[in-house]
């Protein structure tokens, strides 16, 4: 799977290249973001404007990549979801698990302020 990585100070935008979100490019995403976390990425914000459909396959591969991020404290999130993959996704109830941000500033406003949180929780 081909992805564009863009490194800002505080997240790592990830924008898959392919028009199809299904159970292989979730697995390859979770691959990408198991390698930049260990390169020293704590936050991912993944930018699929170019998925114009999806698989309902492809929903476990999402909720398994929010989970493994949230377990470990960094956070992840969605940004720039086509209107057909956000209607497959309410309709499985997911944009009520993982965080979607319809825009790249709200997404990073999200990423934001989990960094406060879990600096202000850390220091308590």
């Amino acid at each position: 799977m081909e992805f564009k990585i863009d490194t800002k100070p505080s997240y790592t935008q990830i924008t898959p290249v392919a028009n199809h979100l299904d159970a292989n490019l979730t697995a390859a995403l979770r691959q990408k973001c198991e390698e930049l976390t260990e390169n020293g990425s704590s936050n991912i914000i993944i930018d699929i404007h170019n998925c114009l459909n999806a698989d309902k396959a492809a929903f476990d591969g999402l909720i398994m990549l929010h989970q493994y991020f949230y377990e470990n404290n960094r956070s992840l999130v969605f940004t720039n979801v086509q209107d057909e993959v956000m209607t497959l996704l309410k309709n499985n109830e997911l944009d009520l698990t993982i965080n979607i941000a319809p825009t790249m500033a709200e997404a990073v406003d999200i990423i934001s302020m989990e960094i406060l949180e879990r600096d202000l929780f850390n220091e308590e």
